[in-house]
């Protein structure tokens, strides 16, 4: 079997920026699709809620972007209706429910990395990035199946950065997986990297969740219940189906996971 992890961040990595309240964690999603589905259901899925609501046309798509939708913008402006963006709404929740995927996400408290580690400081995003692809190994190795990673790109040298940081999780391996198992459970040492324009469907989707999840990990970190909005009900799908889990159900330290 091939699986493809689809992966976006919410934050950035700048420790410099962590006192500020705003911007003190940085969270990467991977959202696991087994291949063959994404060409026989998730990109046919995905493109017919766009058709249904905002008259995409494959000659030229809209794609799904969750802060373009939250304040309703162009070309998602229909969403100003209450009635449409009801309809929308459910109709969205269904399709996340419905679609078969795993859902991994890491956050990282940048401050709290700060003060505990004075002298050796893991670069946020290649500490976040070794963790999710460690779990996506794991999972790869309990279903024996291989898989690659893939990014929306956010252009020159944040491409560059996100190429190096996986290429170096491929290499070294983590604390607790050989490089070996990497190369023998990944398809390629290479992040493929794609624009936004390219109408992906897997990216789209990672969008969508990543920061309902982030927001959810920062809830169950701090022992409060989920957002009481609509990414809360996006949480509660993840909760519920979504989150890569233990045998026994645990969710956190393989669905979810917390740094430092």
């Amino acid at each position: 079997m091939k699986y493809r992890m689809y992966v976006d961040e919410v934050g950035n990595s700048d420790l410099n920026a962590s006192a500020d309240p705003n911007h003190r964690y940085l969270s990467l999603t991977g959202v696991i699709f087994d291949l063959d589905y994404v060409n026989r259901t998730v990109f046919s899925t995905v493109e017919g809620i766009k058709a249904r609501y905002f008259a995409s046309h494959p000659d030229d798509p809209i794609i799904l972007h969750r802060k373009e939708l939250v304040n309703k913008r162009p070309p998602f402006a229909v969403l100003r209706d209450p009635k449409i963006e009801q309809s929308f709404n459910h109709d969205l929740l269904a399709m996340l429910t419905q679609l078969d995927y795993t859902v991994i996400t890491v956050v990282i408290d940048k401050l709290e990395h700060q003060r505990r580690y004075t002298t050796w400081r893991f670069d946020p995003y290649h500490y976040c990035l070794t963790v999710i692809v460690e779990r996506f190994v794991l999972w790869l190795n309990a279903r024996d199946g291989q898989g690659g990673v893939m990014a929306e790109s956010r252009g020159g040298k944040e491409d560059r950065r996100l190429k190096d940081s996986f290429a170096r999780v491929h290499e070294k391996g983590s604390d607790y997986i050989k490089p070996e198992q990497f190369a023998a459970r990944l398809t390629s040492r290479q992040l493929k990297v794609k624009n936004k324009s390219n109408n992906i469907a897997g990216l789209q989707i990672a969008d969508l969740l990543a920061h309902p999840s982030y927001r959810a990990t920062l809830a169950r970190h701090e022992r409060q219940t989920l957002p009481a909005n609509f990414g809360g009900q996006i949480a509660q799908i993840l909760e519920d189906t979504k989150y890569y889990r233990s045998e026994r159900g645990q969710i956190d330290g393989y669905g979810r996971k917390w740094l430092p």
